[in-house]
C-alpha cells in the first residue's frame, strides 16, 4: 500500500511536470534572467489552460421534494455516526462497532458507500474501531479518518485481543488513520496509514493552508467526560511533523475538552473553544493567546452546541465570524456529579457570535427558536444556515444508569428545522416558517451533509452502546435516511456555462454565463447572482469538520436585448487560510435560488505551500442594450474556449511551442 493516496494530477500540471526537467538542465547553462522570463511564461500558459478546463453544464434535479419538509429515502447499512459527501454522487457512512445486521468479510459493517439517486448501497471494511473518530479531507482530495477506540465485543465491552478477532474483528483504533479517495464505480476501499497518531477518542481535525491536518485533543479510554488520568491534551499533524505539542487550553479546560470546537482563520491562526475558555492558537509558532470565556453554556461535547463559521463574502472583506447556538449550561464541577441527572437538565437556546481576528470578546444573537443540544448548522448555498436535529433535555452519551431514557442520556427531540439568515435585521434572523417537521428522532451520533442538488441528507441517531432495536426501545439504533427539502428546491434552477474545473488562489478571473431561463427573463436578476464555493465537511458529533462557505469577487455584463449575462468571476482569494485547499463545490446563486453543485478542486491538487498569484482586477459591472461586435465576438470566442475540455497533449503542446519559440528566439 501506498504511504499516502494522490488523485490523478490536473492534466496540465502534468504535462508542467514533464516540461520542468528540460528547463532545469537548459537553466544550468543559460542566463538568470532569460530563464526567469522562460519560466514565468511557461507558467502563465498552465495557468491559463487550467482555467480553461471546464465542467458539463449542471442541469436540474431529478425529482421533485417535498419543500420545507423531510422525505426518508430508505434504510442505511450501518448508523451514520460520521457521514460526509466523498464525491457529487456518493455519500460514505461511518459507525462506530456494533453488531449491525449488515456483514463484510465475516463480521459486521460499520462502513458503506451510498449512492446518490439511485439510492444503491454497499458495505466497506474501515479496519479498525472508528468509534467517534475525526475526519477531514486533506489537500489532494483523500479523506482521512482519525483516532477512534479500543477493540470491543458485545455491548461495547474491550475485547480479549486488540489486534482483532473474535465476534467483531475490530482492532485497536485509537492510533489509526485511515484513508479513502472516494470513487463512483465501487472499486475503491479503506486504507491503513503506516503512521499512528498518539492514542485519541474524540479528536478534532482541521484542514491547514497546505493541505495537511491537525488533529488535537482526545482522551485514551472514554467515558461520558474526560479525566486526568487518560487525557491527551496535544496536537499534532498529518503527514507527520514530529511528536505531539502540548495545548494550554486542553490541559486548562478538563472536563469537557475532547472534540474542541476548532477553525482555521484567514489570519492562519487556529480558534479553539473548549469547556468555558477560548484560544487563539499559532500553531506554526506553538503559541496560544487566552480569549473570553464564552457566555451562557458550554458548547463543547457532551453539551454539543451547534456551531458554524459564517459566510465569507467580498462584503465582508472574508473576515470570520463563528456562531454558536445551543449547548448547555453545565459548571466543570457539575458533570461528574452523581447528581446530574442528564436526561433531566434543560439545553441552552442561547446563540453568540465571535469574530476572533478582530476582537477576542463574544456578542449576543438572537437566541434560537428552540433550545437544544446537538443541533446540526449546515450552510446553504443561498447563504442561510440551516438548524436542525437535537434535543431539547439532556445532553450527548449514553449509559445504564437507572435515570437514562432507555441507554440515552438525553430526551425531548427537536423535530423541527429552522433557519438563521446572518443579513436579515435583528429579531428577524431565525425562522421556521414553511417548515415541516421530521418524524424521526435525531440525537446523539446522527450526521447530517449538504448534497449537490442544494439538499440535505440526514441519517442516524443510536444512543446505545450496540445494535438496539425493537417495539419497546424509545430511541433505537437508527438506520431511516432522509433527505431535508429547502425552499429553493423545486425552483427552475439556473444553468451556469463556463465553471472550471480547477480554482487558483489568486491569478486571472473566469467568465460564467447566465441565459434569459437563467436571469428568470429579467436581466436586473443579475444583480442578485453570485458564485459560492462549499466544503461539506466530515459531519460527526453535531460538527462539521472543515465546512466553509467562501462567495467568490464577481462583476457581470449583462444585455437587456436577450435578458443574457456573462459574470466575470475572480478565482480564489490569495490566501489559503481563507479556505484550504482540497474537493469543494460550486453554486452559482440566482436570486437565492441555487445552480446543482459541481465538484471542483481548490488549490494545486498537491499537499503543500499552495502557489498564490495576486488578486486581477475584475471589469466595472454593466447592463447594456446589445453587445457590440467586437464584445459579441469575444463572446464567441470565449464561449468556444469555455466549452472545450483541453487533454492533456493539447496543454503540452501549448507548452511545448512557447518553450521553442523562447528558447531559439
Amino acid at each position: 500500500m501506498p504511504k499516502y493516496i494522490f488523485p490523478q494530477k490536473n492534466f496540465c500540471l502534468q504535462a508542467y511536470l514533464i516540461v520542468r526537467i528540460p528547463l532545469f538542465n537548459f537553466f544550468m547553462r543559460s542566463a538568470w534572467l532569460f530563464l526567469l522570463h522562460l519560466f514565468s511564461s511557461v507558467f502563465l500558459v498552465f495557468v491559463k489552460c487550467q482555467s480553461a478546463i471546464t465542467l458539463p453544464t449542471p442541469g436540474q434535479p431529478a425529482n421533485q421534494g417535498n419543500v420545507g419538509g423531510f422525505e426518508i429515502i430508505g434504510s442505511s447499512l450501518v448508523s451514520a455516526q460520521q457521514i460526509f459527501l466523498g464525491t457529487p454522487n456518493t455519500v460514505y457512512f461511518i459507525d462506530k462497532v456494533e453488531n449491525n445486521p449488515t456483514r463484510i468479510d465475516g463480521h459486521p459493517a460499520w462502513a458503506s458507500a451510498w449512492t446518490l439517486g439511485t439510492n444503491a448501497q454497499r458495505p466497506m471494511d474501515a479496519i479498525t474501531n472508528t468509534f467517534c473518530a475525526g475526519g477531514n479531507v486533506l489537500g489532494n482530495g483523500t479523506w482521512v479518518n482519525v483516532g477512534g477506540n479500543q477493540a470491543v465485543t458485545f455491548g461495547g465491552q474491550p475485547a480479549a485481543s486488540q489486534e482483532g478477532g473474535g465476534p467483531y474483528d475490530d482492532p485497536d483504533g485509537r492510533q489509526s488513520i485511515l484513508l479513502l479517495l472516494p470513487c463512483d464505480d465501487g472499486n475503491c476501499e479503506w486504507a491503513l496509514s503506516p503512521d499512528q497518531t498518539d492514542q485519541r477518542w474524540y479528536p478534532t481535525v482541521e484542514t491547514l493552508p497546505d493541505g495537511s491536518v491537525i488533529i488535537i485533543g482526545g482522551c485514551r479510554n472514554g467515558g461520558y467526560v474526560n479525566d486526568a488520568s487518560q487525557d491527551v491534551p496535544t496536537y499534532e499533524f498529518f503527514p507527520p511533523r514530529g511528536a505531539p505539542i502540548l495545548s494550554t487550553i486542553l490541559q486548562n479546560t478538563l472536563p469537557v475538552n475532547i472534540f474542541p470546537l476548532t477553525w482555521l482563520l484567514p489570519s492562519g491562526k487556529l480558534l479553539i473553544q473548549s469547556n468555558w475558555a477560548t484560544s487563539l492558537l499559532d500553531y506554526e509558532t506553538s503559541e496560544e493567546t487566552p480569549l473570553d470565556n464564552i457566555p451562557d453554556a458550554v458548547r463543547v461535547y457532551p453539551a454539543s452546541a451547534g456551531t458554524i463559521m459564517l459566510p465569507l463574502t467580498p462584503a465582508n472583506n472574508y473576515t470570520a465570524t463563528i456562531l454558536f447556538c445551543g449547548g448547555s449550561n453545565v459548571q466543570s464541577n457539575q458533570w461528574t456529579s452523581p447528581q446530574f441527572i442528564i436526561p433531566t437538565f434543560p439545553a441552552s437556546s442561547s446563540c453568540v457570535k465571535l469574530t476572533p481576528d478582530v476582537s477576542g470578546t463574544y456578542v449576543q444573537e438572537e437566541a434560537l427558536p428552540n433550545a437544544r443540544s446537538m443541533a446540526n448548522l449546515i450552510a446553504l448555498p443561498d447563504g442561510t444556515i440551516l438548524c436542525l436535529n437535537g434535543a431539547g433535555l439532556g445532553t450527548a452519551g449514553y449509559g445504564t444508569q437507572s435515570w437514562a431514557i432507555g441507554n440515552s442520556y438525553s430526551d425531548d427531540p427537536v423535530l423541527q428545522p429552522a433557519f438563521y439568515n446572518p443579513n436579515a435585521a435583528q429579531g428577524d434572523r431565525w425562522s421556521t416558517e414553511g417548515l415541516q417537521s421530521s418524524t424521526v428522532p435525531r440525537m446523539y451520533h446522527s450526521s447530517v451533509t449538504l448534497l449537490p442538488d442544494g439538499s440535505v441528507l440526514v441519517s442516524g441517531s443510536n444512543p446505545n452502546p450496540d445494535y438496539t432495536v425493537g417495539p419497546n426501545v424509545k430511541y433505537p439504533t437508527e438506520y431511516r435516511t432522509e433527505i431535508f427539502y429547502p425552499l429553493y428546491y423545486n425552483e427552475r434552477r439556473p444553468q451556469p456555462q463556463g465553471i472550471v474545473s480547477q480554482l487558483s488562489y489568486g491569478g486571472p478571473s473566469f467568465d460564467i454565463s447566465l441565459n434569459s431561463d437563467d436571469l428568470l427573463g429579467d436581466v436586473q436578476n443579475v444583480k442578485a447572482a453570485k458564485v459560492v464555493i462549499i466544503r461539506t465537511g466530515f459531519s460527526t458529533h453535531a460538527m462539521n469538520m472543515g465546512q466553509r462557505y467562501v462567495e467568490l469577487a464577481a462583476s457581470y455584463t449583462a444585455y437587456q436585448v436577450n435578458n443574457t449575462a456573462t459574470l466575470h468571476v475572480s478565482q480564489l482569494p490569495p490566501n489559503p487560510a481563507i479556505i484550504a485547499p482540497g474537493p469543494a463545490y460550486v453554486f452559482v446563486v440566482v436570486n437565492g435560488v441555487p445552480s446543482i453543485g459541481v465538484q471542483v478542486m481548490l488549490g494545486s491538487g498537491q499537499l503543500g505551500q499552495q502557489p498564490t498569484l495576486p488578486a486581477v482586477e475584475l471589469p466595472a459591472s454593466s447592463i447594456v442594450e446589445a453587445p457590440s461586435t467586437n464584445s459579441s465576438s469575444s463572446q464567441l470566442k470565449s464561449s468556444a474556449v469555455h466549452s472545450s475540455h483541453l487533454t492533456v497533449r493539447e496543454c503540452f503542446t501549448l507548452a511545448s511551442i512557447l518553450f521553442l519559440v523562447l528558447l531559439f528566439k
